[in-house]
């Protein structure tokens, strides 16, 4: 699998089968990515989020994405930094979480947002090797992912992602 870092706006990546929604716990519109990506997919989306709401810390789920170019929306939620226990594994269990989405539904393209990096508080490097070693099981949770995109929205971001990646 090939992963590419860039600086780039989560629903603005047709070329992705899939992108990843840094949700909150009710899969509804909030504040940042969750609300980039439910004002782009139309308001089917949090509809049909509701019957899976509240989802549980470090878990995925899959939904269609409506008015996005994207066939699907992965949800996962990550923990707060601050304020949820054992964070960092909260994250990386959301990441390989979102993996076992993808590699049980086949999906061969993915971009997914800096988890942990905004609302949710994670320090960015911290966060940054949180994600490349989640990243790391992609082989063998998700076998036919053939690339991932991590969007950035800050071009510093590109670095610190790309040196987490290389070292891990």
């Amino acid at each position: 699998m090939k992963i590419q870092i860039a600086y780039g706006n989560i629903v603005k990546q047709p070329d992705a089968e899939a992108i990843v929604n840094s949700a909150n716990a009710n899969l509804r519109l909030g504040s940042g990515v969750a609300g980039a990506i439910h004002t782009a997919a139309g308001p089917e989306l949090e509809a049909y989020c509701k019957p899976f709401a509240p989802i549980a810390l470090g878990d995925a789920v899959l939904t269609p994405g409506f008015l996005l170019p994207n066939k699907w929306v992965i949800h996962v939620r990550s923990a707060h930094y601050m304020n949820d226990s054992e964070p960092e594994q909260k994250m990386r269990q959301a990441i390989e979480s979102m993996l076992k989405v993808v590699g049980e539904n086949n999906i061969r393209s993915v971009a997914m947002p800096a988890i942990g990096i905004g609302v949710f508080k994670f320090p960015i490097e911290l966060a940054a090797q949180i994600t490349a070693q989640a990243l790391a099981k992609a082989s063998t949770l998700a076998p036919q992912l053939e690339w991932l995109r991590l969007c950035v929205s800050d071009t510093a971001l590109v670095e610190i992602y790309q040196c987490a990646i290389a070292a891990d």
